[in-house]
Protein backbone atom coordinates (compact mmCIF):
# COMPACT_ATOMS: atom_id res chain seq x y z
CA UNK A 1 0.00 0.00 0.00
CA UNK A 2 1.50 3.35 -0.99
CA UNK A 3 1.43 6.46 1.13
CA UNK A 4 -0.32 9.46 -0.40
CA UNK A 5 1.80 12.52 -0.96
CA UNK A 6 1.46 15.25 1.68
CA UNK A 7 -1.36 17.59 0.82
CA UNK A 8 -2.80 15.26 -1.85
CA UNK A 9 -6.21 15.25 -0.16
CA UNK A 10 -6.42 19.06 -0.04
CA UNK A 11 -5.16 19.34 -3.62
CA UNK A 12 -7.93 16.99 -4.78
CA UNK A 13 -10.51 19.21 -3.07
CA UNK A 14 -9.10 22.28 -4.80
CA UNK A 15 -9.01 20.84 -8.29
CA UNK A 16 -11.40 20.13 -11.11
CA UNK A 17 -10.73 17.27 -13.49
CA UNK A 18 -11.09 19.18 -16.78
CA UNK A 19 -11.90 22.80 -15.88
CA UNK A 20 -13.25 25.25 -18.43
CA UNK A 21 -13.48 28.99 -18.00
CA UNK A 22 -17.02 30.23 -17.51
CA UNK A 23 -16.32 33.94 -16.94
CA UNK A 24 -13.63 36.36 -15.73
CA UNK A 25 -14.42 39.28 -13.42
CA UNK A 26 -12.57 42.26 -11.99
CA UNK A 27 -13.81 41.71 -8.44
CA UNK A 28 -14.50 38.76 -6.18
CA UNK A 29 -18.05 39.87 -5.31
CA UNK A 30 -19.18 39.50 -8.93
CA UNK A 31 -17.57 36.06 -9.24
CA UNK A 32 -19.25 35.03 -5.99
CA UNK A 33 -22.59 36.40 -7.24
CA UNK A 34 -22.22 34.23 -10.35
CA UNK A 35 -21.71 31.04 -8.34
CA UNK A 36 -24.53 32.03 -5.98
CA UNK A 37 -26.87 32.52 -8.95
CA UNK A 38 -25.91 29.09 -10.31
CA UNK A 39 -26.61 27.60 -6.89
CA UNK A 40 -30.04 29.26 -6.82
CA UNK A 41 -30.76 27.59 -10.18
CA UNK A 42 -29.99 24.13 -8.68
CA UNK A 43 -26.73 23.89 -10.64
CA UNK A 44 -24.24 21.42 -9.10
CA UNK A 45 -21.89 24.10 -7.74
CA UNK A 46 -19.46 21.50 -6.41
CA UNK A 47 -18.26 21.54 -10.04
CA UNK A 48 -17.28 25.23 -9.78
CA UNK A 49 -14.17 27.00 -8.66
CA UNK A 50 -13.26 30.68 -8.23
CA UNK A 51 -9.60 31.37 -8.95
CA UNK A 52 -7.92 34.69 -8.21
CA UNK A 53 -5.24 35.52 -10.79
CA UNK A 54 -2.72 38.28 -11.44
CA UNK A 55 -1.70 38.56 -7.80
CA UNK A 56 -0.14 41.72 -6.43
CA UNK A 57 0.95 42.86 -3.01
CA UNK A 58 -0.65 46.03 -1.73
CA UNK A 59 0.85 47.90 1.21
CA UNK A 60 -1.14 50.68 2.88
CA UNK A 61 0.97 53.11 4.91
CA UNK A 62 -0.88 53.80 8.16
CA UNK A 63 1.40 56.39 9.74
CA UNK A 64 4.81 57.63 10.70
CA UNK A 65 6.75 55.75 13.37
CA UNK A 66 8.27 57.73 16.21
CA UNK A 67 9.94 56.42 19.33
CA UNK A 68 6.83 57.45 21.29
CA UNK A 69 4.50 55.45 19.05
CA UNK A 70 6.86 52.47 19.14
CA UNK A 71 7.03 52.64 22.96
CA UNK A 72 3.23 52.90 23.21
CA UNK A 73 2.79 49.88 20.94
CA UNK A 74 5.34 47.91 22.96
CA UNK A 75 3.59 48.89 26.20
CA UNK A 76 0.22 47.68 24.90
CA UNK A 77 1.67 44.44 23.63
CA UNK A 78 3.50 43.90 26.91
CA UNK A 79 0.35 44.73 28.90
CA UNK A 80 -1.65 42.00 27.19
CA UNK A 81 1.14 39.46 27.50
CA UNK A 82 1.68 40.35 31.17
CA UNK A 83 -2.05 40.04 31.83
CA UNK A 84 -2.10 36.62 30.20
CA UNK A 85 0.89 35.40 32.21
CA UNK A 86 -0.53 36.92 35.40
CA UNK A 87 -3.85 35.16 35.01
CA UNK A 88 -2.04 31.86 34.39
CA UNK A 89 0.17 32.38 37.45
CA UNK A 90 -2.85 33.28 39.58
CA UNK A 91 -4.42 29.90 38.84
CA UNK A 92 -1.46 28.07 40.32
CA UNK A 93 -0.16 30.59 42.88
CA UNK A 94 -1.07 30.75 46.54
CA UNK A 95 -0.57 34.50 47.05
CA UNK A 96 -2.79 37.49 46.44
CA UNK A 97 -4.32 37.09 42.97
CA UNK A 98 -4.48 40.83 42.22
CA UNK A 99 -0.87 41.37 43.28
CA UNK A 100 0.31 38.57 40.99
CA UNK A 101 -1.65 39.96 38.04
CA UNK A 102 -0.58 43.57 38.67
CA UNK A 103 3.09 42.66 38.97
CA UNK A 104 3.13 40.58 35.77
CA UNK A 105 1.27 43.33 33.89
CA UNK A 106 3.84 45.94 35.02
CA UNK A 107 6.73 43.65 34.09
CA UNK A 108 5.10 42.92 30.75
CA UNK A 109 4.74 46.65 30.02
CA UNK A 110 8.37 47.31 30.96
CA UNK A 111 9.74 44.47 28.83
CA UNK A 112 7.39 45.34 25.96
CA UNK A 113 8.66 48.94 25.87
CA UNK A 114 12.31 47.88 26.14
CA UNK A 115 12.11 45.27 23.37
CA UNK A 116 10.05 47.50 21.05
CA UNK A 117 12.47 50.42 21.41
CA UNK A 118 15.47 48.12 20.97
CA UNK A 119 13.98 46.72 17.76
CA UNK A 120 13.21 50.23 16.51
CA UNK A 121 16.77 51.38 17.26
CA UNK A 122 18.24 48.48 15.29
CA UNK A 123 16.46 49.63 12.10
CA UNK A 124 18.33 52.98 12.24
CA UNK A 125 15.51 54.83 10.52
CA UNK A 126 15.29 52.56 7.47
CA UNK A 127 11.57 51.98 8.00
CA UNK A 128 10.06 54.89 9.88
CA UNK A 129 6.47 54.09 9.03
CA UNK A 130 3.83 51.55 9.95
CA UNK A 131 1.76 49.73 7.36
CA UNK A 132 -0.57 46.84 6.64
CA UNK A 133 -0.15 44.68 3.58
CA UNK A 134 -2.14 42.09 1.72
CA UNK A 135 -1.84 39.97 -1.39
CA UNK A 136 -4.85 40.53 -3.65
CA UNK A 137 -5.97 39.26 -7.03
CA UNK A 138 -6.77 41.65 -9.85
CA UNK A 139 -9.00 39.19 -11.73
CA UNK A 140 -11.28 36.37 -10.64
CA UNK A 141 -12.06 33.50 -12.99
CA UNK A 142 -15.00 31.16 -12.48
CA UNK A 143 -14.10 27.68 -13.68
CA UNK A 144 -16.51 24.78 -14.14
CA UNK A 145 -16.06 21.10 -14.82
CA UNK A 146 -16.21 20.39 -18.57
CA UNK A 147 -19.19 18.04 -18.25
CA UNK A 148 -21.44 20.86 -16.93
CA UNK A 149 -19.91 23.85 -18.74
CA UNK A 150 -22.68 24.11 -21.34
CA UNK A 151 -25.37 23.98 -18.68
CA UNK A 152 -23.57 26.67 -16.65
CA UNK A 153 -23.28 28.97 -19.68
CA UNK A 154 -26.99 28.55 -20.48
CA UNK A 155 -28.00 29.36 -16.92
CA UNK A 156 -25.63 32.28 -16.65
CA UNK A 157 -27.04 33.81 -19.83
CA UNK A 158 -30.24 34.43 -17.80
CA UNK A 159 -28.40 36.66 -15.29
CA UNK A 160 -28.09 40.20 -16.72
CA UNK A 161 -24.49 41.38 -16.81
CA UNK A 162 -23.09 38.08 -15.59
CA UNK A 163 -21.25 37.18 -18.77
CA UNK A 164 -18.58 39.65 -19.85
CA UNK A 165 -19.24 41.41 -23.16
CA UNK A 166 -17.08 39.65 -25.77
CA UNK A 167 -17.05 42.84 -27.89
CA UNK A 168 -15.82 45.15 -25.10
Amino acid sequence: MSNPTPGAFSRSLLALEFPQSLAVYDDYATAQRTVDFLSDQDFPVQNCMIVGTDLKQVERITGRLTSGRVAAGGAMSGLWFGLFVGVLFSFFGTGDTWAIIASTVLMGIAFGVIFALAGYAVTRGRRDFSSVSSVVATRYEVLVEHKVATQARELLAKLPGALPNPFA
